[in-house]
């Protein structure tokens, strides 16, 4: 059992960055694959970037590729999501995921967080 808590979510200009992180609990959290999905009103969810086991394996969406960056220290039991040059179109209710393999798809993702809001203005 893997229990997911966000944070750093918040109201930031166009162009701004933010830091968000996950914290996790569970003895075998460090086995998971962890991914973060984000929803924007009216739309289904959609995957933004995940990250394998040692760290070494990552993958993006093209939309997020270049401006975001995914982290995780296994020792602080945390993954992080550090997002640069926001835009509008990324205002959403970001989700962390822990999950059995890296994948882009939300089915492959057995545990998630309540989410954190991150808002845009342009």
């Amino acid at each position: 059992q893997v229990q997911l808590v966000e944070s750093g979510g918040g109201l930031v200009q166009a162009g701004g960055s933010l830091r968000l992180s996950c914290a996790a609990s569970g003895r075998t959290w460090s086995s998971y694959v962890m991914g973060w999905f984000r929803q924007a009103p009216g739309k289904e969810r959609e995957f933004v970037a995940a990250i394998g086991l040692s760290a070494s394996t990552t993958a993006y969406a093209d939309s997020v590729k270049g401006r975001f960056t995914i982290s995780r220290d296994n020792a602080k039991n945390t993954v992080y999501l550090q997002l640069n040059s926001l835009n509008s179109v990324d205002t959403a209710v970001y989700y962390c995921a822990a999950g059995g393999i890296l994948s882009v798809r939300a089915a492959s993702y057995g545990y998630w967080g309540q989410g954190t809001q991150v808002t845009v203005s342009s």
